[in-house]
């Protein structure tokens, strides 16, 4: 009996000392776990995930990931447990992948935002590289006289003004056509859906009432080109109200007069 008990805590010992972290020991790999509960068509955020080291002969099969980076901004095709190490074959790089059956019933949403469809096309968004879970700016380009307040007219040849009015714009949803269609696995299908081909021609968009306002005056008046940001520079998607338009009922109206107050196009 006590040669039994030696050679346990001998097992336990060794096991100790190659900082297995599993019976037996063994070499430990980091791996990215899901720090909450992820749920189905989720955008991965840096809020979602930590690290730990685990070992085992699943962590061989090259489907696990190292860093909380690699994982940001894929979406979850399954139900995520808090806890569970993360896989390629839980992930997808475009939502079109996911099964649209699984949708949920309502747009994950923080409290006073709303989601609102803008066009697009290949040379408006960055030739379709514009994808679900990027972030990207929007530049206005009018004659001066479009932001005018005044009763008289410019004088002189059109000056045409172009200046940056939105940045860190979200995207949650893209239409019809589905762009950088390959899932976090390699694999080139998932639940029956293939690649769908063509440039994305609309682009779902979350941002306040107040901000939709302002946009949708954009849109009529003038024109548009997005930019993609760096995915180093994206922000964590709102979970909380904007304190400068808590509600949609802050939202009051747009017209040259509150264009030209918050971007002073006729001052450059």
């Amino acid at each position: 009996m006590l040669l039994a008990v030696l050679a346990g805590a001998g097992v336990f010992f060794i096991g100790s000392l190659s900082g297995g972290g599993s019976i037996g020991g063994g070499p430990t790999t980091t791996v990215v776990i899901a720090k909450q509960a992820i749920p189905l068509r989720h955008t991965i955020t840096s809020e979602d995930l930590d690290t730990e080291k685990v070992s085992g002969t699943f962590t061989s099969a090259n489907n696990t990931y190292a860093n909380k980076s690699d994982v940001l901004s894929l979406i979850a095709e399954i139900q995520i447990t808090k806890g569970s190490v993360i896989t390629s074959d839980m992930l997808a790089k475009d939502i079109g992948l996911v099964p649209s059956g699984a949708a949920p019933a309502y747009l994950p949403l923080a409290s006073g935002y709303v989601a609102m469809t803008i066009p697009t096309g290949e040379q408006q968004g960055v030739a379709g590289h514009i994808t679900l879970g990027d972030y990207f700016t929007v530049i206005a380009s009018a004659s001066l006289s479009v932001f005018s307040t005044g009763s008289a007219a410019p004088t002189g040849p059109p000056k045409v003004i172009s200046k940056t009015i939105f940045t860190n714009v979200r995207v949650i949803g893209l239409g019809p056509a589905t762009a950088n269609v390959q899932p976090a696995g390699g694999a080139t299908t998932v639940g029956g859906t293939g690649p769908v081909g063509g440039v994305t021609s609309s682009l779902t968009i979350e941002l306040t009432q107040c901000d939709a306002e302002y946009f949708t005056w954009f849109l009529n008046n003038t024109s548009l080109k997005y930019t993609v940001e760096s995915f180093h520079d994206y922000l964590t998607a709102p979970t909380a109200a904007d304190p400068t338009c808590p509600t949609v009922q802050s939202a009051q109206g747009v017209s040259q007069k509150e264009v030209e107050a918050r971007y002073h196009f006729t001052a450059l």
